[in-house]
């Protein structure tokens, strides 16, 4: 499939890549405010998630090949439309083509009414597999055309191989204990077709991203730690293509969300099945090991 990176501007004085919006869509209203995982306050609430601002997140700068510095994110190049928390028994590929996908559903429906003609979605599919299979989905959305030179519209419209040496994840753990912030640390910033399978899937109004987690022994370890202790950590976390050459600076964020920490219901539900503090320790001992090793 193809794709191409995020485009660039300057910390708070960054051009937004498509436009202005002078108004949330309908049907983006919609898919922010339903699915399985809700939209909290970003500092009080729990069980959902928010938006944090892009300068939470330190990005490359300007000057970056020269002096190494980065600088606050800004705003994000895509508006966020919802995220989900899903539990199936197979592995949910491509979630955005399979015709029950809310997002996608809302979309065609304003598109059937002659709305939002040239509205795009960029979802990442973070893949949670084990004797059940997890999925965290995030959504982002624009209402206008991307450009076709632009570092994101190169991104979708690149290789694979492109792909997985551009797209970022950069993260920080805002609250949690001190196990949490050691493991989630050797994630702060990285390649994610690098660390682990990433496919990509484009469709006329979507570019999709799937992270299989368990493809690396690494996340896998963090990840099932990380679900133990839903309850008791936030974490924001922000995507980006990564930039190679001058012209692509600053780095831009596409989207970003603060996943709050999880009470109970239908998104409370992890792969660690309450698991016990000695398996955490456990899980720790091997990515400790893992890390040993790779170095």
């Amino acid at each position: 499939m193809n794709q191409t990176e995020s485009s660039v501007g300057t910390n708070n004085t960054k051009p937004a890549l498509t436009g202005s919006t002078s108004a949330v869509p309908e049907w983006t209203t919609e898919t922010i405010n339903g699915g399985s995982f809700r939209q909290v306050d970003l500092h009080t609430g729990t069980n959902g998630w928010a938006s944090p601002p892009g300068n939470v997140f330190s990005l490359r700068s300007t000057n970056y090949f020269t002096k190494k510095q980065k600088s606050p994110g800004g705003d994000y190049l895509l508006s966020p439309a919802g995220v989900d928390w899903l539990k199936s028994t197979i592995k949910l590929d491509n979630i955005m083509s399979r015709p029950a996908n809310r997002v996608a559903h809302a979309l065609r429906k304003a598109q059937s009414r002659g709305e939002s003609q040239n509205s795009f979605i960029f979802a990442v599919n973070c893949e949670l597999s084990g004797k059940e299979h997890y999925h965290l989905v995030l959504y982002f959305a624009t209402e206008e055309p991307l450009p076709s030179d632009s570092p994101l519209q190169r991104f979708i419209d690149g290789d694979d191989t492109y792909r997985n040496q551009r797209f970022k994840i950069v993260s920080q753990v805002v609250k949690g204990p001190w196990v949490v912030k050691a493991a989630a640390g050797q994630f702060g910033a990285f390649l994610v077709g690098k660390t682990v399978k990433c496919n990509y899937y484009k469709g006329s109004n979507y570019f999709e991203i799937d992270v299989d987690t368990g493809s690396s022994a690494i996340m896998s370890a963090v990840v099932r730690l990380l679900l133990g202790y839903t309850k008791n950590f936030m974490a924001d976390i922000g995507f980006v293509i990564e930039a190679k050459g001058e012209d692509e600076l600053p780095e831009r964020l596409i989207g970003g969300a603060s996943r709050a920490g999880l009470q109970g219901g239908t998104s409370s539900a992890t792969a660690s099945g309450g698991a016990s503090k000695k398996i955490h320790w456990g899980q720790i001992i091997i990515i400790k090991k893992i890390l040993l090793n790779n170095n």
